[in-house]
């Protein structure tokens, strides 16, 4: 629950920080600026002094007149600008951190979901009745080992499933 709410907090804050940075930009090159950054950064996080090396970066693609950020050439020199940036930089880093730091938790969830979906699938199959294709495999099989056959009819699909993987790892084995 407290993470919930830090979380919410988090994202609250990174809103009201984002509207009040770059007030003099449009929506889209706001937009496009912080798109640009954040990609930045997660390409180039294991480096140090990000900061320079997209100011550099920007720099040059200014000079061969390639940049996607034509409109910051007039802001590079102003102190407001470079502050603000900085402060950006500074909250996708440890934004990108706090992704890292929940990678663990996340694998956690996707095996609690991929046992939750295994647990669901085998409910569904212990409520439905054999197919014909699993009837005659176990008929085949029970023939092949010489095992006495079960009124297999009767059985529901995971049932049969698990006879037919039993007399496998038992005949596997010999």
């Amino acid at each position: 629950m407290l993470k919930l709410v830090r979380n919410s907090l988090l994202k609250i804050y990174y809103v009201k920080m984002l509207n009040n940075l770059f007030p003099y930009f449009s929506k889209q090159q706001k937009s496009a600026l912080c798109h640009s950054i954040k990609s930045f950064v997660k390409k180039n996080i294991e480096k140090n002094d990000l900061f320079n090396l997209f100011i550099e970066q920007e720099l040059y693609y200014l000079e061969i007149d390639s940049s996607r950020l034509l409109f910051i050439k007039n802001y590079l020199n102003d102190e407001k600008f470079l502050k603000e940036l900085k402060l950006y930089f500074a909250q996708c880093l440890r934004y990108y951190d706090y992704q890292k730091k929940l990678e663990p938790f996340k694998q956690a969830q996707k095996i609690v979901a991929k046992e939750q979906r295994k647990k669901i699938s085998e409910y569904k199959m212990s409520k439905e009745p054999p197919t014909k294709r699993q009837l005659s495999y176990y008929k085949s099989l029970c023939k092949k080992y010489e095992i006495e056959m079960l009124a297999a009819e009767s059985l529901s699909k995971l049932d049969l499933r698990n006879m037919i993987s039993e007399i496998k790892n038992e005949h596997q084995t010999d």
